[in-house]
């Protein structure tokens, strides 16, 4: 059965994996975890949609910010896949300090 969990785990999977085969030296011991909601303090204002440990090589995606507070502007399976991809680029850009654009610039190049 595939759940939405399934598939919001499986688009990471293969995002990460896809970012390693383009980055092997800077994502040699890439580490993603997914959780469902981010332990965040009640003084900070908004919801984390991941967070990067850079000492540990470590990016955590919370799949239930991502999936119920990003703003689709068509609500299918393939715009939620979008979403989630575009999170894990971003997120694994701030952890190797690189634009997310720049980690695959060819991938959304639409001739």
């Amino acid at each position: 059965m595939n759940t939405r969990r399934d598939l919001f785990e499986s688009t990471v999977r293969a995002s990460a994996d896809y970012l390693v085969d383009l980055w092997p030296h800077e994502l040699s011991t890439l580490s993603i975890e997914v959780l469902p909601m981010p332990d965040q303090p009640a003084q900070v204002e908004g919801v984390a949609r991941w967070r990067v440990v850079p000492s540990r090589s470590l990016v955590v995606l919370y799949r239930i910010p991502i999936e119920r507070m990003s703003r689709l502007h068509r609500d299918d399976d393939w715009h939620r896949r979008l979403m989630v991809e575009s999170c894990v680029f971003r997120a694994v850009g701030e952890l190797i300090g690189k634009d997310p654009w720049e980690l695959a610039p060819d991938r959304f190049r639409h001739w």
